[in-house]
């Protein structure tokens, strides 16, 4: 199956990568959220690398990834995945799949890229409303944000993992462990908090300037567009995903029952149902033009 899971060099700074699967087969992108890592998408290796080619990839200042020259903005995160992707020699349509922070990755990588981006999956994406869990609103409270993100515990560990899950029995221990290694051994915190700083505050959440802008973007390159939310989510509320249908018509939605902010790992076998359903009704090849500016 040739799974690889490497560090690359990638314009001169180091990106953590793993691939599996014939390249001859179509391309499937795996972007994760704030804070997380390639890990996010553990099942869908195990699962679907013989029917695609998988690419996951640590962002920017995230994992082990190193952060970009340009910074932990959404331009800046998505530039780096695609600069990823020609490191990887991968040119052909790609179909991307982001959770979270990744979901709003996936959709500026779009807007960057649409003569490479043939669909795209939006799971618990962030962009589609102001409301965000309130500890991802204390990281815009000036000094005291930065110092919360940047203090490995595993306490704080273990809030992030239990925070996630609607099953706390999915916040295991090799879980918590791998968060603390990566606020430890990392400056992904700091990477989270510039990037929540740029993106939401305390007063106002998820800052709405950047989502309409977003939008607007994205809505001259429309793509097959698949939305998964979990019925649970504590991060960001399910109730984003009627947001996202109205922003997005064209889309198919699933409110996907008994589990929180990521269904990628709560549940897997359903996830993969879901999106392989929908890959294999959009293994785009040809790309429609952008609309005229």
């Amino acid at each position: 199956m040739n799974d690889s899971k490497r560090m690359i060099t990638v314009n001169g700074r180091w990106a953590r990568v793993r691939t599996a699967g014939d390249e001859s087969l179509p391309t499937v992108l795996l972007l994760h959220g704030i804070t997380r890592s390639l890990e996010d998408w553990d099942p869908q290796f195990d699962s679907l690398a013989g029917q695609y080619h998988l690419v996951a990839t640590d962002l920017p200042g995230y994992g082990w990834s190193a952060p970009h020259p340009d910074g932990a903005g959404l331009d800046a995160l998505a530039r780096g995945v695609g600069e990823t992707l020609d490191a990887l020699n991968i040119t052909g349509p790609v179909h991307v799949v982001g959770n979270s922070l990744g979901g709003a990755v996936t959709m500026t990588l779009l807007a960057q890229r649409p003569d490479q981006v043939a669909a795209i999956t939006l799971v618990d994406p962030a962009g589609f409303g102001k409301e965000v869990t309130p500890l991802l609103r204390v990281l815009g409270i000036p000094v005291l944000g930065r110092i919360l993100a940047t203090t490995a515990s595993r306490p704080s560990a273990i809030l992030q993992e239990r925070l996630i899950f609607a099953d706390k029995s999915f916040a295991t221990r090799a879980r918590i462990d791998h968060a603390l290694a990566i606020a430890r051994e990392t400056e992904a915190g700091l990477t989270a908090w510039r990037t929540a700083d740029l993106l939401g505050s305390i007063r106002h959440g998820i800052e709405q300037a950047w989502r309409d802008e977003l939008h607007a973007r994205i809505a001259k390159t429309p793509r097959p567009t698949l939305v998964l939310w979990g019925d649970r989510d504590r991060v960001l509320p399910p109730s984003h995903l009627s947001a996202a249908r109205m922003l997005m018509p064209h889309a198919e939605g699933h409110l996907i029952p008994g589990v929180g902010h990521m269904p990628q790992l709560e549940c897997a076998e359903r996830f993969n149902e879901l999106l392989t359903d929908f890959l294999d009704r959009n293994a785009a090849t040809d790309l429609p033009r952008a609309a005229s500016q």
